[in-house]
Order: C-alpha cells, then sequence, then structure tokens
C-alpha cells in the first residue's frame, strides 16, 4: 500500500503532461519556423529553375525552325540548253528561277519588284544549287518541282519580329527595299516558316551564314569522345576503386594515393586541358582537335568522380556479405567479384554516368587541345576517322557561335544548350533505370 493520494481537484500538476509548458511552445514554433524555410528555399529554387528553363527554350526555340521560300519551279530541256550556253551558267540558271518568282506573285495579284540582286540578298546564290540539281536529276527536267530554299538570317529576323524598319540599316546582306518584297512573299504564301532539320543535322556553315549552320558533326564529334571516355575511364576505374577498397593494405603509400584522388576531383578542369595539350599533343604529337585526344583528356578528368563513386558504393556493401562468402569457402577475389561487386553495381552505374554526362558538358579542356578553332564542315569518313580526324564536339561548338556577331548564331547558341541539355537529361534517365533494374534483381 501507499500513502499516495489522488488529484481529484481537476486542476493540472506542475509539469504535467496535459499541458504544454512555455518551452515545448517555443521548441514547435522553432520547429515550424525551420520548415517553413526548408519549403522556402524549395520554392525558390524551383522558381529559379523555371525561370532557367523558360529562358532557354524561349531564346533556343527559334534555332529549330526556319524560314523558306516555297517555289514551285518548271524548267524546260531548251531552257536548260539555253542557260548551259550562256558564259554565267549559274546567273542564268538564277534568272529562270526569279522568271517563275514574278509568275507566281503576278498570279497572287501582288506587283513587286524582283531582280537578281534582291534575290541573292534573300536567298543567296541558289543558280549554283539549281544548276547542280538538274546535272544530278536530268529526268525532273520539264516536270514541276517544288523548291523549298532557306531564306537569309535577316530575312528570318525580319519575320520574327528581331528586326524592323526602324532598326534596319542598308548593308550588302540586306536592304530596306528588301523588306517590300518579303512582305509580297509572305502574303502570297510562298514565304512561309518551317522545321530547321539542318540546324540538327548540318554542319557549321561559317560565320557568313548563320542560316545553315547544324550541330549534327559535333554530335557526332562528342559521340566518339564520350565512346573514349566510356571505354577507358569505367574499366580503369572500377579496377582501381575494386584494389584501393578490398585489396590495398591500409598504409601510408594508399593514403597518399587517396588524398590525392580527391584533389584532383576539385581540380579546375581547364587544368587537365593543359596537361593534355602538353603530353598528348605537344609530347606525344597526337592529331590537333581529334575526338581522341578530346576523349584522353576527359578521361583524365572523369576517372577521380568515378573512383570516388565507385568506391562508396562498394563501402555501402555489408560486410557480412564479404564474412558469408569467405565463410563458405569463397577466396576473397570470389568474395569480391561475384557477391559484393555485383551489389554494388548500381552505383557505379549511376556514377559513371554522371561522369560521363559531366565530361560530355565540359568546354574548358577544349579549348586548350583547339577544338574551338577548327570549325567542322563535314562528317568524319569513317569510324577510324571519326577518331583521329579534326572534328568539333558540342559544348566547343556551342562557345563558337556565342562568340560570333551575328544574333542569329545567338539563338543557334541557345538550340544547342538545349540538344545539349537533352543529352544530359537522357543520360541521367538512363543511370537511374539502370540503378532500379539492379536494385531490384539484388
Amino acid at each position: 500500500m501507499t500513502d499516495a493520494t489522488l488529484n481529484t481537484s481537476g486542476a493540472p500538476r506542475k509539469g504535467s503532461l496535459h499541458v504544454q509548458d512555455a518551452r515545448t511552445t517555443r521548441r514547435n514554433r522553432s520547429e515550424a519556423r525551420f520548415k517553413g524555410y526548408g519549403i522556402a528555399a524549395i520554392l525558390v529554387g524551383l522558381f529559379f529553375l523555371a525561370v532557367l528553363a523558360v529562358s532557354i527554350v524561349r531564346s533556343g526555340a527559334p534555332a529549330f525552325t526556319r524560314t523558306v521560300v516555297d517555289v514551285d519551279f518548271t524548267m524546260t530541256a531548251a531552257q536548260v540548253e539555253a542557260a548551259e550556253s550562256e558564259l554565267f551558267k549559274t546567273k542564268a540558271y538564277q534568272t529562270v528561277f526569279i522568271d517563275a518568282l514574278k509568275s507566281q506573285l503576278d498570279e497572287s495579284g501582288l506587283e513587286v519588284e524582283v531582280d537578281n540582286a534582291a534575290i541573292e540578298r534573300l536567298l543567296g546564290k541558289i543558280g549554283g544549287d539549281l544548276r547542280t540539281f538538274y546535272a544530278n536529276n536530268p529526268d525532273q527536267v520539264g516536270e514541276t518541282v517544288s523548291f523549298q530554299l532557306p531564306a537569309s538570317s535577316r530575312v528570318d529576323g525580319y519575320l520574327n519580329g528581331r528586326i524592323t524598319r526602324d532598326s534596319l540599316e542598308n548593308s550588302r546582306f540586306l536592304m530596306a527595299t528588301d523588306l517590300d518584297l518579303v512582305d509580297a512573299l509572305q502574303e502570297a504564301g510562298i514565304i512561309k516558316g518551317a522545321i530547321n532539320w539542318t540546324f540538327i543535322t548540318g554542319t557549321d556553315a561559317g560565320v557568313d551564314n548563320p542560316g545553315g549552320a547544324g550541330l549534327g558533326a559535333s554530335v557526332v564529334g562528342s559521340f566518339f569522345m564520350m565512346l573514349v571516355v566510356l571505354f577507358l575511364s569505367l574499366p580503369i576505374g572500377v579496377a582501381a576503386s575494386i584494389y584501393l577498397e578490398e585489396f590495398a593494405p591500409q598504409n601510408r603509400f594508399t593514403d597518399l594515393i587517396e588524398v590525392n584522388i580527391s584533389n584532383l576531383a576539385a581540380v579546375p578542369s581547364i587544368v587537365f586541358g593543359i596537361l593534355g595539350l602538353a603530353v598528348f599533343i605537344q609530347f606525344m604529337h597526337m592529331p590537333q582537335s581529334a575526338p581522341l585526344v578530346g576523349g584522353l583528356v576527359l578521361t583524365l578528368m572523369t576517372l577521380p568522380t568515378i573512383i570516388i563513386s565507385t568506391r562508396a558504393s562498394l563501402k555501402s556493401v555489408p560486410p557480412s556479405i564479404r564474412d558469408a562468402a569467405l565463410g563458405v569457402g569463397a577466396s576473397k577475389m570470389q568474395a569480391v567479384f561475384h557477391h559484393v561487386l555485383p551489389m554494388a553495381m548500381p552505383g557505379i552505374l549511376t556514377g559513371t554516368i554522371i561522369g560521363l554526362a559531366q565530361a560530355l558538358g565540359e568546354t574548358a579542356p577544349l579549348l586548350l587541345i583547339g577544338m574551338v578553332g577548327f570549325v567542322a564542315r563535314g562528317y568524319p569518313d569513317g569510324i577510324m576517322a571519326g577518331f583521329t580526324e579534326a572534328n568539333s564536339a558540342m559544348p566547343a561548338q556551342i562557345y563558337t557561335w556565342a562568340a560570333r556577331a551575328d544574333a542569329s548564331f545567338y539563338e543557334k547558341a541557345w538550340g544547342g544548350i538545349i540538344i545539349l541539355l537533352a543529352f544530359l537529361l537522357t543520360m541521367n534517365i538512363i543511370a537511374i533505370i539502370l540503378r532500379r533494374r539492379f536494385e531490384r534483381r539484388w
């Protein structure tokens, strides 16, 4: 028995759990404020991410479209023969095209002056293209052919609102009187917008032709560089990680190696470009601007990231797995390769793909090995040429376009950023899929 008495007065005692004291109230308020700060930080981050995404899409979307002149053109055998007999053959073909264009405008009830000079400012010297077409397709002579010719970048800028009549200054590229012809062509439905497949599949066309510039050759160059990085960094990085984590003795030498690997992961990427320039180009005399050299430089830059992520994945495997494998008679190598490595594979693949994505977007190392100074005007002739011949890469091409004065190249640079981000997003999605697949298996 006890002499304790019940509190029957109904008043809560001091320190009762039924009443929230001042200290608990302050703690709950502090926790609520911390949650609010976290939610606000997330919302601010999402806001700036949305602003960035909208800015990129709005600035880069015009690169995926272009202005074209759609003309139904018929050239008879007599006209071809007459054009080939002229001294300036390409100009003769262009004159026939202008006559056909005038006929289409007259049929639409529009009277506007069209001459060779205006057509060259709007479409370039198309006579050579027409002559090449009929030389390669003689069966089209006498037939009605629908030509879709790209307009100049300044015409495209005028129709997109980037260039106005007030801001236009007469030059050899475009004159104020040419805008009357552009308006007439637009009213007749001859000039219109279309998807710019050349931007995705084409090559860089030089500083005077932003409308014909494309990213295709640079995509191929980046692809060959990523092949070099993948086939070198993955086996070397994984092998080094397995040795350091599972087999290497713990002494000062291995501690020194681990510290240096961590330091290399924090070294600016341009330092690896200087190293590649000194070793691969100046000392080993490898071809400048080649994807092989770029891949080797990016491999050096990616190796520390892969080694660190792989070691973290191996370290996350429970020690009981190793002990169980050794307990049933497996050797150290069998325990690592048959049990530890498969369980660490999701983290290894994720780290590798993230490292490749980081290498894909690097520009600074490519500056030092000449990939920015080289303009890729065509695709490589074969697989070996893809590795050894000079080429460009997506980030280097974007940097080159952004440095040019024409505003059309600025749009191309933003469009290239969209394509580059699409590649990076795809690689990250692949990393997530592979990780989940291996996690389900193990």
